[in-house]
């Protein structure tokens, strides 16, 4: 049972929400990150109070000294993670304990304090409460919240930053494939690594996603969706997407994903998807893949789907995979089989249509 949250939030309601008109037609299509609700949260650490003056406060921008640690030496993280409402107009989140336990373990890798995870669920329970009506209710929409720790002390030392401020921000989602699920095809870079050995490929923060956007113009440029990384050892090794993890179907029905090294996030997606595939009695192996491995397992058969997790999507389909001198599979390839039906498994759970066996839901508002 999670303990009760230490700090109490006050609350200054905004004076300028949007109108009820406006914000029904920001539902009725909300792209993705694009528009926020009325108000966020805010919680101040310092050195020598921890956190404090814990707040719902209207929406709007930040003040920041130009010499704040976050602008000059990158240190800051986040989560991401989605409110859904239920046929009977409640709300529920999917798994926010592991994201606050993925949150505190990013901010050990970035030293950063780690938000204890009390205070995470309360913070995002208080926004979604008073911003309830911007959860929409369309299939496949959600309410995207992105809780965030930036290091805002003034300082231009190279130390950890011994001031820093929690917030969190929430955006309407629309339905990520308004036109139906959609196959993509993925670029292998050869020039370019996510993380390295004792890097932060673990830790969710933003140099980790601002570094992998030229190599993500680079798929573009050949055609592709999404950029695909190997290890920065080798080069031979299968890591994750820019911002997804990665799952392989093989003929029998097993599933096989990239084992965690450090180097790859530990997606809560990648996760759930792995606990419902062997509460099916299917076979999941966690290992280093080649990707030559995956080239010759496509090409012959043994390998018979492949698709990326994240939070955004859920489940992406790959159709092909694509890199210097090969392609496998076939851009109108049809989303896999197994593929859909984990994908539909999750969000039944997500969205209250199925059972919660594993107690993933935790009710927000």
């Amino acid at each position: 049972m999670t303990a009760k949250a230490s700090l109490a939030f006050s609350v200054t309601p905004s004076t300028h929400r949007q109108s009820d008109e406006e914000r029904d037609r920001i539902l009725a299509n909300p792209g993705f990150g694009t528009h926020f609700t009325d108000h966020m949260v805010g919680i101040d650490w310092t050195l020598d109070q921890s956190w404090h003056n814990a707040r719902v406060q209207p929406y709007g921008p930040l003040s920041l000294d130009p010499a704040c640690s976050v602008l000059h030496y990158a240190q800051e993280i986040f989560e991401g993670l989605k409110a859904y409402r239920h046929v009977d107009g409640s709300v529920w989140a999917f798994r926010p304990q592991a994201n606050a336990a993925r949150m505190q373990r990013s901010a050990k890798r970035l030293a950063l304090p780690p938000l204890p995870e009390p205070e995470f669920l309360a913070s995002i329970r208080e926004l979604v409460t008073i911003d309830k009506d911007w959860v929409p209710s369309a299939p496949e929409t959600s309410l995207y919240l992105r809780p965030f720790i930036i290091a805002n002390e003034r300082f231009l030392g190279v130390r950890a930053a011994q001031r820093a401020a929690y917030y969190v921000i929430a955006s309407p989602a629309g339905a990520y494939f308004p036109k139906g699920v959609a196959p993509v095809s993925i670029w292998v870079s050869e020039h370019y690594t996510r993380a390295a050995r004792g890097g932060t490929g673990a830790a969710k923060c933003g140099g980790n996603y601002s570094a992998s956007l030229l190599p993500q113009q680079e798929a573009q440029q050949q055609g592709c969706s999404q950029v695909l990384f190997l290890d920065a050892t080798e080069g031979a090794y299968l890591e994750e997407l820019g911002g997804m993890n990665l799952f392989l179907v093989r003929r029998d029905g097993s599933l096989l994903t990239p084992s965690l090294t450090g180097n790859i996030l530990e997606g809560v997606t990648r996760d759930s998807l792995i606990q419902l595939a062997k509460g099916e009695g299917r076979v999941v192996e966690e290992r280093k893949i080649t990707l030559e491995e995956v080239r010759s397992g496509m090409a012959n058969g043994e390998i018979t789907e492949a698709f990326a997790c994240g939070t955004a999507a859920v489940i992406t389909p790959i159709c092909c995979i694509k890199g210097n001198g090969f392609t496998v599979g076939q851009d109108d390839a049809p989303a896999g089989e197994l593929t859909m039906a984990l994908r539909k498994s999750l969000t039944d759970i997500q969205y209250g249509r199925a059972p919660d066996t594993h107690g993933w839901m935790t009710q927000l508002a």
